[in-house]
């Protein structure tokens, strides 16, 4: 940044948001208490890695493989330019946030628009980790002996009103996101576990797995798609129910993601707080606001049990916008600089390319959604009625 100019934005580092997929949305500032370099920084880390990173190979299998690894880091440059556009932009307008940038951009209407983005992808996300926790630790009460199909323990709607009223309600009542250092540190362990249990059952469980066809094409129909969703998509899903290390990989991601919860609940009600309250909450409305966000969350995740679609959309209409388009589209009004120079070229190309990622994504996702396996059990866990020799995975 230039020496002359207004210090860079001090939360465009902490914009970054990934979970279904990479987003740049606003982050909570700290009320009523300091936040340590250490809290401070594994609030972030979980924040951006979350529990999405076992689901990236929903997202490969969604493109093609190498497909998929390149639009990985397509997107992860695409998201660190972005940034950069949002520190440069933040200097030309004389502003701090992300949501004042927009606002002397693009005026009221803008600033709304951003705001509602800002509060739709953390808010989906929350609801799509209910459905996750619902999925995966039914699958892991199963395994306790004396329990059957027919024990509340297996009842996904039990099992998310439970942990919403033990464990994400009292935790996204903290005003102070400092003390949620300590949660987001035992989150990113259990990720740490949970990859090196994926990494074990790639070598002792692929056996049993027959081929898929075309498992190596390059690119598929479905790589816009892939874009958005570059994260979920529960891998555990692959694994069968009487598998005791998936069990166990299956009860440490269903922490890790109550853990990762309250993080999009502050995103979701500072949002609230900056729009209607003038950025401050007092202690009744933060209860209130609080309560009524996680309630809404928990009935429609009650209520809709099929992710793949609920992460797609979040992905082309909330996370794409936030990356793609409106950092580009700011810049791009604020530059002085000659339509030739690179970073307006550079802009002008992300900025195409996030409008045909969100209107093609949102066609695709409307007109073929993906099939909703919620608790399918994969045909390769019943190798009596199965012949491994001739059999190929379904595309």
């Amino acid at each position: 940044m230039g020496r002359d100019g207004p210090e860079p934005p001090p939360s465009a580092a902490h914009q970054v948001e990934t979970d279904d997929q990479t987003a740049l949305v606003s982050k909570p500032r700290s009320k009523g208490g300091n936040s340590g370099l250490a809290s401070a920084g594994f609030n972030i880390i979980n924040s951006i890695i979350g529990s999405g990173i076992i689901g990236l190979p929903y997202s490969m299998k969604e493109a093609g493989f190498p497909l998929g690894v390149l639009l990985l880091f397509g997107v992860a440059y695409i998201t660190d330019y972005s940034i950069i556009l949002l520190i440069k932009g933040g200097n030309l307008s004389s502003t701090n946030t992300y949501q004042d940038l927009v606002r002397k951009t693009y005026g009221l209407v803008g600033y709304l628009i951003l705001s509602a983005l800002q509060f739709l992808y953390p808010f989906i996300a929350m609801i799509s980790y209910n459905i996750i926790t619902g999925d995966t630790l039914t699958k892991v009460f199963q395994r306790i002996p004396g329990v059957g199909p027919d024990n509340v323990l297996t009842d996904r709607h039990f099992i998310i009103l439970l942990t919403t009223i033990i464990f994400t309600l009292p935790l996204s009542l903290y005003r102070d996101i400092a003390k949620l250092g300590k949660v987001s540190l035992t989150s990113l362990i259990l990720t740490v576990v949970i990859l090196v249990i994926v990494m074990v059952r790639t070598v002792t469980f692929s056996p049993q797995v027959p081929k898929s066809e075309n498992a190596w094409i390059f690119a598929k129909s479905n790589a816009v798609q892939a874009v958005g969703v570059m994260s979920f998509g529960d891998i555990f899903e692959n694994y069968c129910r009487d598998d005791n290390l998936a069990t166990f990989g299956r009860f440490c991601y269903g922490v890790t993601v109550i853990l990762t919860f309250p993080l999009e609940c502050f995103v979701t009600r500072e949002v609230v707080a900056n729009v209607f309250f003038h950025g401050n909450l007092s202690t009744v409305f933060h209860i209130v606001v609080t309560v009524v966000i996680i309630a809404v969350a928990t009935g429609v995740s009650l209520a809709y049990d099929c992710l793949g679609i609920v992460l797609e959309l979040n992905g082309v209409l909330s996370a794409t916008p936030l990356v793609f388009i409106i950092p580009t589209a700011c810049y791009l009004r604020l530059s002085k600089e000659r339509w030739s120079h690179s970073d307006n070229l550079l802009s002008c190309l992300i900025l195409a390319v996030g409008v045909l990622v969100m209107t093609v994504g949102f066609v695709l996702t409307i007109m073929y959604p993906q099939e909703c396996s919620h608790g399918k059990e994969m045909f390769y866990c019943f190798p009596r009625n199965v012949s491994f020799q001739n059999s190929t995975l379904p595309p």
